[in-house]
């Protein structure tokens, strides 16, 4: 097997290649990145500073594969690299945050072998949401920002304040794949092989696990690769995670009352083969989120919102319906094969590095469902709170309240609104369930543009 070097000590880069089970040394460039554009294009400019790094190490080599690459953030037409220090890093970020950009990655192989030099740009437009210097520095308290262009990562935390992208993700992460693989290829450097491991991991577990099943829920049949007791575990995982970042409320009053209320909403609910945890955060945000496995979480800032056991009793029915339907499980299932993996690996005994795995899986969920996913878990609460005896037309009178609160303030990183459809839109879909008539209101659907 030909031998792999990787021109950089980037954490992000080592770990996509990790994961991929290609085997490789790290040899850092000493060559320092030129980021003055001068007459050369951006894409030109990434590439010939990965190029002098790929060359720079294969000085160093006998023989063997070398990969290198350099990234910048542009916007405006002004470059953004690494951050010098902190200070720089929340001056960048702060700048670059409400404004979309383009995120450049050059590539280089040099095959020593061969005598053989390929190299590449990818190119990604990011959208990232308006930031305060309050939400900065809680994002740098958790997550170190001096290795990252443009002082932010997707694969982590910062993926809560990146609206969208248009281009290849793994380019975000820090190296992209397909482009590598396909300079890999045309320099027949046999992936197949170095890829075994990783091929035979994840088709033991989906051969052995995937089943295919009578959703109640979504009246389909639906195909599953984790077993009931591989989604409880996965919850146990990430929910670990949750405590980790969250403190639960110190009042047991409010713990109690949830509590109860779930557990009518459990008793009527389509779904009873796990048990379920409910459990209220001391967390000011008006937030409520679920998680595989039959956990189901709410912030005392929503809390203090409900009027009443009515609304709150829907909210609850809202997230159970999203276990029930099993939401969770088919968003991390759609997922590329990194993501994943790295679920996979946070579930499996004895497992390095669970916990970041089970972090970032918690991330990838708080990014929200589908708006057909949200639409049936409002459908599915409104009902399940029917049955359990309480209002279900509160979630409608719940969604208004909110609407009107959140208009008159800027929207926050994580709420309730951030990730689910129009209110407009959820209304008309409860009245629906309830049997109720749809009027010509309900089919507007406007929003404030602080929430695209």
């Amino acid at each position: 097997m030909r031998k792999i070097y990787l021109a950089s000590d980037s954490p992000a880069r080592k770990e996509l290649l990790a994961n991929c089970g290609i085997k490789f040394k790290v040899i850092r460039s000493r060559v320092k990145e030129v980021r003055q554009a001068g007459d050369l294009s951006f894409s030109a400019l990434v590439k010939k500073n990965a190029l002098a790094k790929a060359q720079d190490v294969a000085k160093r080599v006998k023989n063997g594969v070398i990969i290198s690459a350099d990234t910048i953030v542009v916007e405006a037409k002004k470059i953004f690299g690494k951050p010098k220090d902190l200070k720089d890093a929340h001056k960048m970020l702060r700048h670059l945050s409400g404004k979309p950009q383009w995120l450049y990655t050059g590539i280089a192989v040099v095959d020593k072998d061969k005598g053989k030099i390929l190299t590449a740009c990818e190119k990604t437009k990011i959208y990232l949401d308006k930031l305060s210097h309050k939400e900065i520095k809680n994002y740098f308290a958790k997550v170190s920002p001096l290795d990252k262009a443009g002082s932010f990562d997707i694969q982590g935390r910062g993926a809560f304040f990146i609206r969208r992208i248009e281009g290849c993700f793994y380019n975000v992460v820090g190296l992209p794949l397909r482009r590598l693989y396909l300079m890999l290829k045309n320099l027949d450097v046999k992936l197949l092989l170095l890829l075994f491991s990783v091929l035979c991991f994840l088709s033991s577990v989906f051969l052995s696990g995937c089943s295919t099943e009578y959703n109640i829920a979504t009246q389909e049949e639906e195909s599953y690769y984790y077993s009931t007791d591989k989604e409880v575990q996965m919850g146990q995982a990430i929910a670990k995670e949750v405590a980790k970042e969250y403190k639960p409320v110190d009042d047991p009053l409010i713990q109690k009352r949830v509590e109860d209320i779930g557990k009518k909403i459990v008793a009527v609910s389509d779904r009873k083969d796990i048990d379920y945890h409910f459990q209220v955060l001391n967390d000011d945000e008006v937030n409520a989120f679920s998680l595989p496995g039959g956990y189901v979480y709410v912030n005392k800032g929503l809390i203090d919102k409900v009027d009443n056991d009515d609304e709150l009793a829907c909210i609850l029915g809202h997230e159970v319906g999203h276990i029930v339907a099993r939401h969770s499980i088919k968003k991390l299932q759609a997922e590329q094969a990194y993501s994943l993996l790295r679920v996979l690996m946070a579930t499996t005994p004895g497992a390095g590095e669970a916990g970041a795995a089970a972090d970032a899986v918690f991330t990838t969920l708080l990014l929200g469902y589908s708006r057909d996913d949200e639409m049936l878990a409002d459908r599915l609460g409104a009902r399940y709170a029917k049955l359990a005896g309480y209002d279900p037309e509160a979630m409608i009178k719940f969604l208004q309240k909110l609407q009107d609160i959140e208009r008159r303030r800027p929207l926050q990183p994580m709420n309730y609104f951030k990730t689910h459809p129009y209110v407009p839109d959820r209304i008309r879909g409860i009245k629906e369930e309830l049997g109720q008539k749809i009027n010509f209101d309900d089919y507007i659907n406007i929003e404030q543009t602080k929430t695209q």
